[in-house]
C-alpha cells in the first residue's frame, strides 16, 4: 500500500482505497488458513481506518452505509461485504450513484443492472437529472441528522431538474474541507450553534485549510459570529458556490456583516419546501444557458432559408451525390443550427439584446469580470480589440517582449510607441521566463524621469507564460499603480483561463485581483498605510523605490483587461476566446472606443457554434470547474512525481521544477520543488501566496536533450510519429506537456509508458553502439545540452524612428509601414555579415518581424537594431521554421537612405 505521504490528492488517495478494499475483501471470500486471514483482516481494517475520515465528507456512500460495511466486517459477513464493496467502487467509478440509487443488499438481478450503467449513450446520459450535494454545516446528533435527511427527502418532486443529497459536518475547519476536497457540493446551508475546529486530523484534509487563507483569527471571535464568518470564507474560496444562512439572531445584528456572496438568509428555523426551492433555484442559475438553449430550440423550428448560407438545415448536402459522408460524419444537429439568422429567438454578437447578451453576463458573473466580450476568432483578434479602443497612436505601451505575436502587430495597429521589456532568460534551456517587477518599475521611473508618464497608456505582460510562469498579479498591480495611478493592465491570460476555478490559482488571475484591490482602496487601512509610506518615502530617490514594495494611492484607478483563449484550457470550439473587462473608467472613457474595435475585428458572420459552446463551457466552470481544475493539477502532479522517481527515465529525462526555470531572488517562499522524493509533496500554497513568480503545475517542461534528439524532432518523430501523442510547445532541448481539463489518469500512465519504452530503446541502442556512433550520440547531446547560444536581449530602436534618445521606446508602426516600399529595403545574407557589428561599425536594421518556431516570438522587430547578439543566436538555430526570414535572400533590412530619409522627416514634424 503505496504511503499517505507519496499522494498530492485525496481524491486519488480516496480512489485508490476503495480498490485496496475491493481487493482486500474479495480475497477474504477465498481465503482459507487462520494466518492468511487474519493478515488480510488487518490489512482491510488499516483500509477502514484510512478510508473512515474522508468518507465523513461525502454524501455517498454516506456514513450510514460506511458504518454498515464495518459492521459487515466485524461479523465476517465476507461475501455480503465484497459485494457491496464492489458496488460502491463501481458506483464511484462509473458514477452511477449519480443517476439511480445504489442498493448494497446482494441481489442477483442488480449485477447487470450496474453494469449497463457504464455503457450508457451520451444520450441517455444527457436525459438523466444532474446530481449534486448539498452542505448543512451544524453540531446536531445522529438522531437529528437522519430527520434532517428524511425532511430534504420529503421535499422532493418529479418535476425537479436536479436531485440532490445532503451531507452534515459540525464545524467550520469541516465545512472548509469539505468545499475543497468535495467537488460535488453546490450548496452550503450554515446553522447556527456550529463549531470551529476540525476533529479530524488527517494532514492531507487538513491541509486544505490553507486554500481558505489564515483562519486562526476565528479563534478571537465570538462563537455566535462563526456562522457568519464562514459565509465569508466560502465566498472566498469558492465563490460559485450558493451559501444560505439560518440564524437565530435578529434582524438588524445580521445586516451589517459582510456574509460573503450568501444567497439568502432564513431565520429561527427554516421552511424545508423554501430552502428546497432556493437551493434548486440556485443551481438552474448556473446551469442555464441562454444562446445554448435559444440555438437548440432555432434548430428545432420548420424553417425556410430565403437567405445566405445553402448548408443551413443541411439541404446542400442533403441533396447531394458526393458530399453525404459529410453529414454522416457530422451529423444532423450542427446542420439544423447553422444559420445566419438574428432573429428567431436568437440574437446579434456585434448588437447583442437577447441570449447573447445575457449569456456575455453570465460569464462575467462566472469570470469576476464586470463586463465581458465573446470572440469567435480566437485571443488574437482579442489583444488587438483592446489595444485598439484604449491606445492612441503616440501612447507609451510597456510591452513583455516575448509575449504573442499579435500584440506587436496591435502595437502597428494602434501607433503606439513601444518600450519593451525583458523577461529574465533561461539560456541552458532556450526560454525566456517573465518580467522582473523591477525591471518594470524601472522603466516607469525612467519615463517620469523624462517627464513622459503622461504619456504612459498601458501595461502588457502575459499570465501565465507558454512555459507556466505564473506573476504575482497584485503585487506587479500594486507598485506600478503607485507610480502611475492610472495606469491600464492588459493581461494575456490565453493559457489561464482555468486558473479561475482553482482556489489556489484565483488569487492570482487580473479579475480577482482587480476586485480584490478595488475593495482594499477604498479601506481606512490602505489610506492609512499608504499616508505611513509616503512619509517615509519623502525624497527617496530611485533605487529606494526600487527596493521597496510600493503601496498605490487610495485615488488610483483599477483599469484592467484580460483575454482568454477559452478553447485551449476550457470546453470551447476552436477559436472560442473571452475578453474580460474590469475597468472604473469603462464606462465613462472607454466603452464606445471599445465597441467600435469590437466592430473593426469580429465578423459580421460569426459562428453560432462557437458561442453556443462558450456558453455550454461557462456553464460547466460554475458547476464542475472546480472538480476537472482539481483533477488537471492532480493529474499533472502524478506525472511530475513517475518521472521524477523512475530510475530509467531520470537518464535521459529531467522535468523542470519552479528551482530550474525561476531565479531564487524570485522565489521568496524557498520552494525549489512541488515533490522532493525525501519529503514529499509541498504545499503549493505557500508559493502562489508569497513569491514574485510561481510555476503553473500542469505546465510540465521535459528536457530531451540527453536522448540525443532536439525538442523539434522529439516531438513530431517520436511522440506524434510513433506514439500519437501531441504537444505543442518545443525549444532546443526540451518539449512541454500541458495537462488540461480533459486528461485522464490513463492517459498520463500511457505518457510515463511510452517514455519508458523510449530510453529502454535508448539504453539497448547504446549498448548495441559502436564507439564512433557513441562518439556522435555523445557530440549531438552536447550540442543540445552545453553548447546552447544565450538568448539575446532586445537591442533599441533604431533613432529614426524614437523621439529622443532618453528613454527606449520606439515607433514601430512607422517603421512597419516604411518597409511596405520595396526600394527602401534590401535583404542581407547571415553568413556575410561580420560576427561582431558594432566593432565593424555597421548598424542594420530589421525591416520585418522574425519569429522562430520555437521560441515563437520575435527577435527581431520592424526599426529594430541587430545586435552581435541577434547575429550570433540566428546563426545558431537550428529550427525548420523563421517567419519573416527568407532563406533566398536572407534578413530584410532597411537602407541606410530610407533611414535617413525618414530620420530628418521625424525631426521636421
Amino acid at each position: 500500500m503505496r504511503s499517505m505521504s507519496d499522494y498530492y490528492s485525496a481524491i486519488q488517495l480516496r480512489a485508490d482505497r476503495w480498490s485496496l478494499l475491493r481487493e482486500a475483501t474479495d480475497a477474504l471470500t477465498r481465503t482459507t488458513g487462520e494466518k492468511k486471514i487474519v493478515k488480510l483482516r488487518s490489512e482491510a481494517e488499516q483500509l477502514f481506518e484510512a478510508l473512515a475520515p474522508i468518507e465523513a465528507y461525502w454524501a455517498f456512500p454516506g456514513t450510514a452505509a460506511f458504518d454498515h460495511l464495518r459492521r459487515e466486517f466485524a461479523h465476517h459477513k465476507y461475501e455480503d461485504l465484497a459485494f457491496a464493496v464492489r458496488r460502491i467502487l463501481r458506483a464511484l467509478t462509473s458514477g452511477a450513484y449519480r443517476r439511480r440509487s445504489i442498493p448494497l443488499e446482494r441481489d442477483d438481478t442488480e449485477t447487470d443492472e450496474l453494469e449497463d450503467e457504464a455503457m450508457l449513450s451520451p444520450e441517455a446520459r444527457a436525459l438523466s437529472k444532474p446530481y449534486f450535494e448539498i452542505l448543512f454545516v451544524d453540531s446536531i446528533t445522529e438522531h437529528q441528522e437522519r430527520w434532517l435527511r428524511n425532511s430534504i427527502h420529503r421535499m422532493r418532486r418529479s418535476e425537479d431538474q436536479f436531485v440532490y443529497e445532503p451531507l452534515v459536518v459540525p464545524s467550520v475547519e469541516d465545512a472548509l474541507i469539505a468545499i475543497l476536497f468535495n467537488h460535488n457540493i453546490q450548496a452550503i446551508v450554515v446553522r447556527p450553534g456550529l463549531t470551529l475546529k476540525s476533529q479530524n486530523e488527517l494532514p492531507i484534509l487538513t491541509r486544505f485549510l490553507a486554500r481558505a487563507g489564515d483562519t486562526h483569527e476565528l479563534e478571537t471571535l465570538p462563537s455566535e459570529n462563526y456562522s457568519t464568518e464562514l459565509c465569508r470564507l466560502i465566498a472566498k474560496v469558492r465563490p460559485e458556490l450558493d451559501t444560505f444562512l439560518i440564524t437565530d439572531r435578529s434582524v438588524e445584528a445580521v445586516a451589517g456583516l459582510n456574509l460573503g456572496l450568501c444567497r439568502r438568509v432564513f431565520y429561527n428555523q427554516e421552511d424545508f419546501q423554501e430552502l428546497h426551492l432556493n437551493i434548486l433555484r440556485g443551481v438552474q442559475a448556473r446551469y442555464k444557458t441562454p444562446f445554448f438553449t435559444a440555438l437548440k430550440e432555432y434548430s428545432k423550428q420548420p424553417t425556410g432559408v430565403f437567405h445566405a448560407m445553402p448548408i443551413s438545415r443541411g439541404k446542400s448536402i442533403s441533396r447531394s451525390h458526393w458530399i453525404q459522408d459529410m453529414g454522416a460524419f457530422y451529423g444532423p444537429n450542427i446542420f439544423l443550427a447553422e444559420t445566419s439568422a438574428t432573429s428567431g429567438g436568437l440574437d446579434s454578437l456585434l448588437e447583442p439584446h437577447g441570449p447573447i447578451k445575457e449569456a456575455q453576463e453570465l460569464a462575467a458573473r462566472a469570470f469576476g469580470s464586470k463586463q465581458t466580450f465573446f470572440a469567435t476568432n480566437g485571443t488574437s483578434t482579442c489583444n488587438k480589440i483592446v489595444v485598439q479602443a484604449l491606445v492612441s497612436p503616440g501612447d507609451i505601451v510597456l510591452v513583455d517582449r516575448d509575449c504573442h505575436k499579435s500584440h506587436h502587430y496591435g502595437m502597428v495597429l494602434a501607433g503606439a510607441q513601444v518600450l519593451y521589456l525583458e523577461s529574465y532568460p533561461l539560456n541552458e534551456y532556450s526560454m525566456y521566463g517573465a518580467v522582473p517587477i523591477r525591471e518594470i518599475k524601472e522603466k516607469l521611473l525612467q519615463l517620469k524621469a523624462a517627464g513622459k508618464l503622461d504619456r504612459v497608456r498601458m501595461l502588457l505582460l502575459t499570465n501565465c507564460t507558454f512555459d507556466g510562469i505564473v506573476y504575482n498579479v497584485e503585487r506587479v498591480m500594486e507598485e506600478c499603480l503607485a507610480i502611475k495611478p492610472d495606469l491600464v493592465f492588459l493581461w494575456d491570460e490565453a493559457w489561464f483561463a482555468f486558473a479561475r476555478f482553482g482556489p489556489t490559482y484565483r488569487q492570482r488571475t487580473a479579475m480577482n485581483v482587480a476586485n480584490a484591490l478595488r475593495e482594499r482602496l477604498k479601506s481606512a487601512g490602505h489610506a492609512k498605510a499608504y499616508a505611513k509610506q509616503t512619509a517615509k518615502l519623502e525624497n527617496a530617490d530611485d533605487a529606494t523605490l526600487l527596493k521597496t514594495r510600493l503601496i498605490p494611492p487610495p485615488t488610483a484607478r483599477v483599469r484592467v483587461y484580460a483575454t482568454q483563449s477559452t478553447h485551449k484550457t476550457l470546453t470551447s470550439l476552436r477559436q472560442g476566446s473571452m475578453i474580460h473587462v474590469n475597468d472604473q473608467d469603462f464606462k465613462g472613457e472607454v466603452e464606445q472606443s471599445f465597441l467600435e474595435a469590437y466592430m473593426t475585428h469580429t465578423s459580421t458572420s460569426p459562428n453560432y457554434q462557437i458561442i453556443a459552446s462558450l456558453d455550454v463551457g461557462r456553464r460547466q466552470v460554475e458547476l464542475e470547474g472546480f472538480e476537472f481544475v482539481q483533477r488537471q493539477v492532480e493529474a499533472a502532479m502524478s506525472l511530475r512525481r513517475a518521472i521524477a522517481t523512475h530510475p530509467l527515465l531520470g537518464k535521459y529525462f529531467k522535468v523542470l521544477t519552479a528551482g530550474d526555470m525561476i531565479p531564487a531572488q524570485h522565489r521568496e517562499s524557498g520552494i525549489e520543488s512541488y515533490y522532493d522524493s525525501e519529503q514529499g509533496w509541498n504545499d503549493i500554497w505557500e508559493c502562489w501566496a508569497r513569491d514574485e513568480f510561481v510555476l503553473d503545475a500542469t505546465r510540465i517542461t521535459l528536457v530531451v536533450g540527453s536522448t540525443g534528439w532536439d525538442g523539434d524532432t522529439f516531438k513530431t518523430k517520436i511522440l506524434m510519429d510513433k506514439y500519437g501523442i501531441q504537444i505543442n510547445k518545443t525549444s532546443r532541448n526540451t518539449v512541454l506537456f500541458m495537462t488540461n481539463i480533459g486528461t485522464t489518469r490513463s492517459s498520463v500512465a500511457y505518457l510515463i509508458e511510452v517514455l519508458v519504452k523510449i530510453a529502454q530503446e535508448l539504453d539497448e541502442r547504446l549498448d548495441d553502439a559502436s564507439r564512433m556512433e557513441r562518439l556522435g550520440f555523445e557530440h549531438r547531446v552536447k550540442n543540445l545540452m552545453v553548447d546552447v547560444p544565450p538568448l539575446p536581449d532586445f537591442s533599441r530602436f533604431h533613432d529614426a524612428f524614437r523621439s529622443d534618445g532618453d528613454t527606449a521606446e520606439g515607433d514601430i508602426r512607422e517603421a512597419f509601414f516604411l518597409s511596405y516600399e520595396e526600394n527602401d529595403c534590401d535583404y542581407v545574407q547571415l553568413d556575410s555579415m561580420p560576427a561582431d557589428l558594432e566593432a565593424e561599425g555597421l548598424e542594420l536594421v530589421s525591416a520585418s518581424f522574425i519569429i522562430p518556431y520555437p521560441p515563437g516570438f520575435p527577435i527581431l522587430v520592424p526599426g529594430q537594431v541587430i545586435s552581435s547578439e541577434i547575429l550570433a543566436f540566428m546563426r545558431a538555430l537550428d529550427v525548420n521554421e523563421i517567419h519573416g526570414y527568407r532563406p533566398d535572400l536572407g534578413l530584410r533590412i532597411f537602407t541606410d537612405e530610407a533611414l535617413k530619409r525618414h530620420s530628418a522627416a521625424r525631426k521636421s514634424r
